[in-house]
């Protein structure tokens, strides 16, 4: 029997990234508060900021392909915060909030809008994904976030609604997971969509149950309040 996921921690009270001391606090909605040296920025959604000290700087850090973006409904900026100071970021949504560290030359996918906030050392890039997991349900593709540690260590912070659990998979190894059940995977580990076809009996229907499967090796996030965005479907 495989080992089954284990939940991430759901309090930290003293965190570390390049240029950033970090907490994470709160039993429903949770809260990051940074504490920024000045030498690395933080990045965000801009409706995300809860507080901030007034000598903390805000400015817009422009995405790529914004027309595409535009047309899809999806942010086209983010903001981006540089001390010295202190910033509080929270989703306003119940859930949990952790962090996904980041050594040089590391990476990782996450799902659309459930990324946080990340240090100004990570490189980010949207990409569309068609044909996956939204597609079953007549959308128009899914958004991943990728963040890379291309040029030094760096952490990206993530909300997952509910808990949110990680599962290690070995070479070869795979697990089901509910459509909106994941919340970010390694680029090592492979999804695709598995479709079961469901009969009710001799002159009832048939239906159809649908997981994204991951195959490892690599980790993957799963959240147990599973959702399905507008955006995504």
């Amino acid at each position: 029997m495989s080992t089954p996921p284990t939940i991430l921690p759901t309090r930290i009270d003293e965190g570390w990234a390049p240029g950033i001391r970090y907490r994470i606090a709160g039993e429903l909605v949770p809260v990051l508060h940074c504490i920024l040296d000045g030498s690395v920025p933080l990045f965000f959604e801009h409706h995300l900021v809860l507080w901030k000290d007034p000598q903390v700087g805000v400015t817009l850090r422009p995405m790529r392909g914004a027309v595409r973006r535009i047309v899809l409904g999806m942010p086209v900026f983010l903001t981006q915060g540089r001390g010295p100071g202190s910033i509080a970021l929270s989703r306003d949504a119940p859930g949990h909030v952790f962090p996904v560290p980041l050594a040089r030359g590391e990476a990782v996918l996450v799902r659309e809008h459930q990324f946080l906030a990340a240090s100004g050392s990570l490189r980010f890039t949207p990409r569309r994904i068609r044909g996956l997991t939204n597609n079953l349900f007549g959308g128009n593709g899914l958004w991943l976030d990728r963040f890379e540690a291309r040029d030094a260590d760096g952490v990206v912070w993530l909300h997952g609604y509910g808990n949110v659990f990680e599962k290690e998979l070995q070479a070869g190894e795979a697990i089901d997971v509910e459509p909106g059940g994941w919340v970010y995977m390694d680029p090592s580990v492979r999804m695709r969509p598995q479709v079961y076809g469901l009969r009710t009996g001799i002159f009832g229907g048939g239906g159809r149950l649908v997981f994204n499967r991951f195959e490892g090796p690599g980790r993957v996030g799963i959240q147990s309040l599973y959702v399905h965005l507008p955006t995504s479907e």
